[in-house]
């Protein structure tokens, strides 16, 4: 007879069904696992055998094949222990064969038979739910699993447990599907004194979730403001909330399972390589601009960040979507960001201070500023100015103004967007709601400036050399500018705005 237990692989966010099936037959005492195993899948064998034998089981003396099918997909990771050992307690006799296969397994085994926590669980109890079938995970992931929906799960803290439940002697109640906590708050626009223009930049960006560049000297507050951006950013739908914790889960990020409620905020130091950055590495695992996926990834110091590293970000940023090839994997990653890069003009980062700017610019700050590619640069719809903070500005009283206020306006902004995109859905094509996700002929429909706007646009695209790209992230930001302003249609004060975030090149 042969025993099986279902489990799952991960291919980027793609779960696929794997079959473990177990045989006991006579022969040479042997355990042999076959089917792509890496080393971690490998060593389940020992790992295993330690758990069955702190509950005072052991292998029977004969010849033991464990088949992961189908064969020629590559398996890793540590959460084939479980459903290796439930094969291997329903070939034994142990546990009922028919209820071990109305269930998915996936969890690793400790040596003294726990189930410790395991990532990808969110996404494993969804492709169980649309199977049909059950999920037994770890207790520390049952709260991601119960996510689900309508899905039976078992989260035992041990394999003992387990088994008593199957046995009638013990019974595993559904865990509770539960969410991370909101304790720390938000850093407070009311923090930076001065940068008016900074903040309504920053406004505009938050808004319709454009991505925003700001250059200038050290100390002016340019990583202050990107660290108040989450406070003025709408809290995750649900529906992005499930993506986002989906992506998380399959790194093994979810806090003790918690769905995460927050706008993710990633900021890598400069000294990040390009996997880290975009996603790959032995597993294909997730990269910093996925994680950053319906949130913030916050770059600083951009021209410090390696060259290829940089590169690698335009087509992401375009698409929305991290695609990681390698030898063994080709696998696709959400990664529907709002890039916020901060830069010092040079590499001294006075280049504007006759008194402080040292001898070699401005030569000094074309080649620092040539760090960034024209594609890259074009990729970002606002560009900013932060000039140094003169002592008046910091010796004035707290702004009036908080982040609560300015969070106020941007989540009518984004209603009105997400209202406009819902009436001109189309089934074909993903779901929009920022404006910094129009494109073609929706841009075209929902930002058209009238007549003074449109000879205004025209005007400065042939004088200001501006791309096709150019010329349309300019009327996303106008798009913007007029939902704050609560205007129906684009008009030449909107697209004048927007035209002020737009740089004809470094040093302009």
């Amino acid at each position: 007879m042969v025993a099986r237990v279902a489990t799952v692989a991960f291919e980027g966010t793609t779960v696929l069904d794997i079959d473990v099936q177990v045989q006991m037959s006579n022969g040479l005492p042997k355990f042999n696992l076959v089917g792509l195993p890496d080393k971690a899948v490998a060593e389940s064998r020992e790992r295993v055998r330690a758990a069955l034998f702190a509950l005072g089981l052991s292998l029977p003396a004969r010849h033991i094949a464990v088949n992961l099918a189908p064969a020629d997909v590559l398996k890793e990771g540590s959460h084939f222990d479980l459903p290796i050992a439930l094969g291997l307690l329903a070939a034994m006799g142990v546990l009922p064969v028919e209820e071990i296969s109305r269930y998915s397994a996936l969890g690793e085994l400790a040596l003294d038979g726990a189930i410790t926590p395991v990532a990808g669980v969110l996404p494993a109890a969804v492709n169980a739910g649309a199977a049909g079938r059950g999920l037994i995970c770890p207790a520390r992931n049952g709260g991601e699993a119960a996510w689900a929906g309508d899905v039976d799960i078992l989260a035992p803290s041990s394999l003992l447990a387990l088994i008593n439940h199957f046995k009638g002697t013990q019974v595993l109640g559904r865990p509770e599907a539960r969410l991370q906590t909101d304790d720390t708050g938000y850093a407070d626009l009311r923090d930076i004194k001065g940068q008016e223009t900074a903040k309504r930049a920053l406004e505009v960006a938050a808004a319709g979730g454009h991505n925003l560049l700001m250059i200038g000297p050290p100390g002016s507050g340019k990583s202050m403001l990107a660290a108040r951006l989450p406070g003025i950013l709408p809290p995750l739908a649900p529906d992005e909330a499930l993506d986002v914790s989906m992506i998380h889960s399959l790194a093994g990020l979810l806090d003790d399972g918690k769905l995460l409620r927050r706008r993710p905020f990633r900021d890598p130091h400069h000294s990040a390589s390009l996997p880290s950055l975009v996603g790959g590495g032995m597993r294909a695992k997730p990269g910093e601009i996925s994680l950053a996926h319906n949130g913030v990834l916050f770059l600083d110091e951009l021209p410090e960040f390696q060259r290829a590293t940089l590169e690698a970000l335009r087509q992401p940023l375009e698409t929305g979507r991290a695609v990681v090839s390698r030898a063994n994997h080709h696998v696709t990653y959400p990664a529907r960001v709002q890039l916020i890069a901060a830069m010092n003009p040079c590499r001294c980062g006075h280049l504007d201070d006759p008194s402080r700017t040292c001898g070699r610019a401005p030569k000094c700050a074309g080649d620092y500023q040539a760090r960034i590619s024209g594609p890259l640069f074009d990729r970002i719809d606002c560009h900013i100015d932060v000039p140094a903070v003169s002592a008046a500005d910091l010796s004035l009283p707290p702004p009036a103004e908080d982040s609560a206020a300015v969070a106020a306006r941007v989540a009518t902004a984004r209603a009105v967007q997400a209202e406009r995109y819902a009436a001109l859905a189309n089934d074909n094509r993903t779901p929009i709601r920022t404006n910094a996700e129009a494109d073609g002929e929706l841009l075209e429909k929902v930002a058209s400036p009238d007549a003074a706007g449109r000879a205004l646009l025209t005007q400065a695209a042939e004088q200001m050399k501006l791309s096709a790209r150019g010329y349309h992230r300019v009327l996303r930001v106008a798009r913007t500018l007029a939902d704050l302003a609560g205007a129906g249609s684009v008009n030449k004060l909107h697209i004048a705005e927007a035209l002020s975030y737009r740089r004809l090149h470094f040093g302009q």
